[in-house]
């Protein structure tokens, strides 16, 4: 797989508190430029970014983000608002206690009625991985899979740890068919990219690969910085 392939696979990702609107545009520039995936960036600066690339490049938020324990109202407002807004995607967070607490049917609820407030846009549904036992991954697997949401994904980049190739083969052996992958967090590397693509993943929540792309066309190593 070449470069331009991995890059399609990309949302190109900035979730940091400090965030301005030049470092979004920069983003922005970068997602472009290099065809990613789509973008990935707070929802306050969702409808400036979306004014500003048009449909030259998809712009994905976060809701329920990082901890997913908003109210399933909440969360359905906040999708509704970023679609409004000029969301083409939108990745949120499950009620983990929710999962500590085997709720699965109103896991699968709430995921539900936030696909519906997405109104036929993209929904990825974050189930942060390291604070799961694999029971727990494979339950929300079936939650996923039964409640209509495009993408299962690993995890924010916020806790305690990223995405494995052990997660990724577990989504890719309990997930239905029609649900696809995305791993995210930690993805420092393109041999872990490429890994993580071939064990089926669709999509790379990461920064780190255009870091890559640019560092490449510069002729200079890129130094790992620890971003998302």
């Amino acid at each position: 797989m070449n470069l331009s392939e991995i890059l399609s696979k990309c949302d190109h990702t900035l979730l940091t508190q400090t965030a301005v609107w030049e470092d979004i545009k920069a983003l922005c520039d970068d997602g472009m430029k290099y065809k990613t995936a789509s973008v990935c960036i707070p929802s306050a600066y969702v409808k400036q970014a979306k004014e500003y690339v048009g449909e030259r490049l998809a712009i994905c938020t976060v809701i329920g983000f990082p901890n997913g324990y908003e109210t399933t109202a909440a969360k359905c407002f906040m999708a509704a608002d970023a679609v409004e807004n000029g969301a083409d995607e939108v990745d949120m967070v499950i009620n983990i206690g929710w999962a500590k607490d085997e709720k699965w049917d109103e896991i699968t609820s709430e995921i539900r009625e936030i696909k519906k407030a997405c109104k036929g846009k993209i929904l990825k549904v974050i189930i942060e991985t390291c604070l799961l036992t694999e029971a727990e991954k494979i339950a929300l697997c079936k939650c996923v899979s039964d409640s209509g949401a495009d993408y299962i994904k690993t995890s924010t980049g916020f806790s305690t740890a990223g995405a494995t190739f052990d997660d990724v083969r577990l989504f890719a052996a309990h997930v239905a068919s029609h649900v696809k992958i995305k791993a995210a967090g930690g993805i420092s590397n393109l041999e872990d990219a490429e890994k993580f693509l071939a064990l089926g993943a669709d999509r790379l929540g990461t920064s780190r690969i255009v870091k890559i792309a640019k560092a490449m066309e510069a002729g200079e190593k890129a130094e790992d910085d620890g971003s998302y």
